[in-house]
């Protein structure tokens, strides 16, 4: 039997199932590598290959004590790696969770998506004139805001306060030598939920100059949704963490932007913006235009032949 019998032979007895099976498959490792790619488990894994060429050189080489060890390591890697990378893996089944159920529960919501958006509008409003006024006075400040990951576990190691946010209230309570104004404020539903709350603190590299607080902002948007929002206690400098990355010098301006473009799905500058698109776009509107431009070419026409 030659290649292109073989092939044709293999293609032939290929089913639906089969192809399902091997695009579940392909998505899983997909999903795997990305995973690995974004994390500290590269490192590990690299270490894991070679253990595998050293088991298969010691097996080779009749090397019977080293590869009797090697096969232990390996029996338990499994384990091991549960272990080592349970927050990892506790972050990437709640991504998965978040983006694959989203659509669904989204949809019972969407007549209080409206008072939702004015809640969470003046919300950050608080947050950004608070901000700004720590910042001049460069006082340490670590506002957590929740999205859809819920952090009731977080909110228990704090005092709960459920108020309105207000700047004069942000300030009192992140004011220096307060009961309150070490730890993080949380935020849930435009309200203030909880302050003094502790945060897990992140065990990626980060630059020298980074405190405490950057590390735990870092932590929390690790392991959930949340948007935080960091005053540097040192620099006065502004800074955001979201899924496990951090941005700094950020300006009040461009921090109610970076705000609303991760809490308000469409905010009402957005909404003017495309009344305007669809004004253009309405052939009516198009047409009442053309019309007035002839009306004021007239005019001025007019106007010019008797001046002449």
């Amino acid at each position: 039997m030659n290649f292109s019998d073989y092939f044709a032979s293999v293609v032939s007895n290929i089913e639906i199932t089969d192809i399902i099976d091997i695009l579940l498959l392909s998505i899983f490792i997909y999903v795997i590598l990305k995973f690995v790619r974004e994390t500290r488990a590269a490192q590990f894994l690299k270490g894991i290959a070679l253990l595998f060429i050293l088991w298969f050189l010691t097996s080779i080489m009749h090397l019977y004590a080293v590869h009797s060890i090697l096969n232990l390591i390996l029996e338990s890697g499994i384990i091991a790696i549960i272990i080592l990378f349970q927050p990892e893996i506790r972050s990437m089944l709640e991504k998965f969770g978040r983006r694959g159920f989203k659509t669904f529960s989204s949809i019972g919501e969407i007549g209080i998506l409206r008072d939702k958006d004015n809640k969470n509008i003046s919300m950050i409003q608080a947050i950004v004139s608070a901000s700004k006024n720590l910042a001049i006075t460069k006082t340490g400040a670590l506002m957590v805001i929740e999205r859809d990951t819920k952090l009731g576990e977080i909110i228990k190691t704090g005092t709960e306060i459920d108020a309105e946010p207000t700047d004069s209230l942000i300030l009192n309570i992140f004011y220096p030598n307060t009961p309150l104004h070490d730890g993080a404020m949380i935020f849930r539903d435009g309200r203030i939920l909880a302050a003094g709350c502790f945060l897990p603190l992140s065990s990626a590299a980060m630059e020298d100059n980074l405190g405490t607080r950057h590390h735990a902002a870092l932590g929390v948007s690790e392991i959930s949704d949340a948007v935080v929002v960091i005053v540097s206690e040192e620099t006065g400098i502004i800074s955001i963490a979201v899924n496990g990355k951090i941005t700094r010098r950020i300006t009040p301006d461009s921090l109610s932007d970076i705000l609303k473009d991760f809490l308000i799905p469409e905010t009402e500058e957005k909404r003017e913006v495309l009344k305007n698109i669809f004004k253009n776009k309405n052939p009516l509107t198009k047409r009442n235009k053309i019309k007035n431009k002839k009306k004021n070419k007239k005019k001025t026409d007019k106007k010019q032949n008797k001046d002449i």
